[in-house]
């Protein structure tokens, strides 16, 4: 008897995550025996959680908030994209129980966002995982410079060194460069439970694009202010549908059906 191939999400906290519902959907669509569930995992818990992967029979879990940059020292292996990044977002349990780490959130923002970064000065808002891979995807999305506004200056001052691009380090309530092409939020700040994101918007030229990588609420007030001022915007689900696809095909050996994003959208807004 086949045992059904069954994946996961780490967090904490991890209530919020939608991946249970993409990954489902996708099961489903393809007609896929397996399944997909959350796991609070706490920090202090973090390295007895991964030694027992292999004996759950997990086929791996994505990776979020805080544990992207902390998984790392409990991995057999780091695979090229993850290391060039930095962070690890997706774990995947070998047949002999080796644990590699993946990153498939670089994917996740230089698709919506490949033409809002492009040639243009990119602006973002942290320093921790999704960060890094946001500096990741400006190098490899044609960014013509970072700007990085995180509460950690010398990590930010890292990631900006990490990237090759010209640029800079800004205070929180800086004036924001008045030529940016591309906005990114790579915090939690404005999820659900946690203080919004509080940013003039006033400097930004009218063609810039706002991505929040927050999606609970996928209206953020960041994206609303935003709206307000008639800029274009890119929600988390964007990014989480994104970097999903590519841990699906990991976990489950399937390509994702990306040709019912349409329903998924409105299955994960409901």
């Amino acid at each position: 008897m086949i045992e059904p191939a069954v994946a996961g999400v780490i967090g904490w906290p991890i209530t919020h995550s939608k991946s249970p519902l993409i990954h489902r959907f996708w099961l489903g669509k393809l007609g896929l025996d397996g399944d997909y569930s959350r796991f609070p995992v706490a920090p202090e818990r973090l390295g007895a959680f991964l030694t027992a992967l292999p004996a759950m029979g997990l086929r791996g879990v994505n990776v979020t908030i805080p544990h992207k940059l902390a998984v790392m020292p409990h991995l057999d292996a780091i695979a090229p994209a993850a290391a060039a990044v930095g962070a690890v977002n997706t774990i995947t349990v070998g047949p002999d129980g080796r644990l590699t780490g993946h990153n498939s959130d670089v994917a996740g923002i230089t698709g919506p966002a490949a033409n809002a970064m492009a040639g243009r000065p990119m602006l973002m808002i942290g320093s921790g995982g999704a960060a890094r891979a946001g500096a990741a995807a400006a190098r490899i999305g044609g960014a013509s410079a970072l700007w990085i506004i995180a509460r950690n200056a010398s990590a930010a001052a890292e990631l900006l060194a990490a990237s090759g691009l010209p640029g800079g380090v800004l205070a929180m309530d800086a004036v924001l460069p008045g030529d940016i092409g591309l906005l990114f939020n790579a915090t939690s700040l404005g999820m659900t439970g946690q203080p919004p994101l509080d940013l003039d918007l006033a400097t930004l030229p009218a063609d810039a694009t706002v991505f929040d990588a927050v999606y609970v609420p996928l209206e953020t007030p960041l994206l609303a202010a935003a709206r307000a001022r008639g800029l274009a915007t890119i929600d988390g689900l964007a990014m989480l549908i994104g970097q999903a696809a590519e841990a699906f095909r990991l976990f489950f050996g399937a390509e994702a059906p990306r040709d019912h994003d349409a329903d998924l959208k409105e299955l994960l807004t409901r």
